[in-house]
């Protein structure tokens, strides 16, 4: 159990303060969609975070990962740093000046050719958060929770200040006559969006700057052999990696494309599609807040004996956890949708859908770790290709007729897909003691209360009623769960001396 209680004590320092963060970073989504007058600009911010992760996946080219591979060697530690620090650097250089003269297709691609501004903003915020990829992970490497914590919270404020400063106090301060300091930093010309992205660069030189002690420690050392080992093993994440940003967020960009209607209509749609996705909000929260502490976790218990039952135990409480937030969230959305404007309501039916898939993908993430250890990456990328081409297939021949209805439910087949598909592969090459029929049957009985909790609402359309029959629901399955789980639940501490009978 102390190896769990390491992740538990790492997820709380790494993924706490990458949660906090996003909290933080979350603020925005009511603020924007309570501010913004035209849906359509929400759908613009929409578009535009759905390409930057894509690019992102690019300019990294999976050395996070590597990096975590090769660190076993303490002794080449500064050599292996070196030399995935330049070579993000000059790669970063060369694929930004690419993009840079090729804004303009950029921009037609999403529908934003009349908005360059906001296009060369995103190329610099990518550009800017890659530099900033490889001093991370050696934060995280090293075991440098505060430092790591401190430099995310502290970026996301400045992000959180500066775009509350551009689109909520600016423009009710502008002087039309330019008398004021607001004209000069602030030009009502120009789209909302622009300001988002301008303060999302802000935010992203000072976490580089920040990095700055960790920047300076990297030497002219780049050593070739080690650099083609590294290219070896991260190449098929690419292919993972573009696979996955196919299924997490291109589905805004294939609404913008394949929708019928007017451009506006689209982007309005987007725009609602998207604010409905964040009210996913605690299991997409926790899922990045386990892959941050987990991925170097995991290799770390590489080396230790029997690994794979520690894997298998993290999955178990990873779906207890997971299966909880699921409850928490689809039976009380009407609470929930508060979190977004009014204007984006009509999209709450997604919820559900988009809930249970973030629940498939958490669980691949914790089943990637078989073809991360055995060095099969090329494994990872194929399913991660056959959840892409799900997504694009249903996407391209549904959206037309369903919206953005159809691309919950692609997010859905995909990542359940993918789950199913990276377990049984798995098992064959990596094999892992996983609790599946245990942990199935969770998911299950969390499905059927949802459902249980919707016909009763339909017979009854009661908001009290609503909220006591969800509370009640939610109390005996974490109930179920304490029975069922009593021996687990007993060596956690704290937690487990609720759980030692009296005799």
């Amino acid at each position: 159990m102390s190896s769990i209680k390491k992740l538990a004590g790492e997820t709380i320092w790494y993924g706490g303060s990458t949660i906090a963060a996003k909290l933080i970073n979350l603020l925005l989504t009511p603020f924007l969609t309570y501010t913004l007058a035209n849906t359509s600009d929400y759908g613009k911010n929409g578009l535009v975070y759905a390409l930057i992760p894509i690019f992102n996946i690019i300019f990294t080219y999976g050395f996070e990962t590597a990096y975590f591979r090769f660190s076993g060697n303490k002794e080449g530690s500064t050599k292996l740093y070196s030399t995935a620090s330049l070579s993000l650097f000059f790669s970063t250089i060369l694929f930004t000046i690419i993009l840079w003269f090729n804004k303009d297709l950029l921009g037609k691609s999403i529908g934003l050719e009349e908005y360059p501004g906001i296009i060369k903003l995103m190329i610099l915020i990518i550009a800017t958060d890659t530099l900033a990829a490889i001093p991370f992970a050696r934060l995280r490497q090293e075991g440098r929770p505060r430092k790591f914590a401190a430099a995310k919270v502290l970026g996301i404020i400045v992000n959180v200040i500066l775009t509350w400063f551009f689109i909520g106090y600016c423009p009710s301060h502008y002087a039309a006559d330019h008398s004021g300091w607001v004209s000069l930093v602030y030009d009502p010309k120009l789209n909302p969006i622009t300001y988002v992205l301008l303060a999302n660069l802000i935010q992203s030189i000072i976490t580089l700057l920040f990095l700055f002690r960790e920047i300076m420690q990297v030497r002219f050392e780049f050593d070739t052999e080690l650099w083609k080992k590294m290219m070896i093993y991260a190449l098929p994440l690419i292919l993972v990696g573009m696979g996955g940003m196919i299924n997490e967020t291109m589905d805004r960009l294939m609404i913008r494309w394949w929708l019928p209607g007017t451009e506006k209509f689209r982007e309005e749609q987007v725009g609602i599609y998207n604010a409905c996705y964040k009210l996913s909000i605690l299991i997409t929260l926790f899922i990045q807040a386990f892959k941050m502490s987990a991925e170097p976790f995991f290799f770390k218990q590489a080396e230790g004996v029997n690994p794979q039952k520690v894997y298998a135990r993290v999955m178990k409480f990873f779906v207890i956890i997971i299966s909880v937030m699921f409850l928490v969230v689809s039976l009380f959305v009407p609470v929930w949708k508060y979190f977004i404007g009014p204007k984006y309501w009509g999209g709450l039916g997604v919820v559900p859908v988009l809930l249970m898939a973030n629940i498939f993908l958490g669980i691949y993430y914790n089943l990637s770790v078989w073809y991360k250890l055995s060095n099969k990456t090329i494994y990872g990328a194929w399913v991660t290709l056959l959840g892409a081409g799900i997504t694009i297939l249903i996407n391209y021949f549904f959206i037309p007729e369903y919206g953005f209805v159809a691309c919950s439910w692609a997010t859905f087949l995909c990542y359940g897909t993918m789950m199913v598909v990276s377990f049984t592969w798995g098992q064959k090459h990596y094999r892992i003691p996983y609790a599946w029929k245990k942990l199935v049957a969770y998911l299950v009985i969390v499905g059927i209360l949802f459902f249980i909790h919707k016909g009763l609402i339909s017979i009854y359309p009661n908001t009290y009623f609503h909220f006591a029959t969800g509370a009640l629901l939610l109390f005996l399955y974490c109930r179920f769960l304490g029975l069922v789980e009593h021996k687990e639940f007993a060596k956690l501490p704290y937690v487990g001396k609720y759980f030692i009978r009296k005799k």
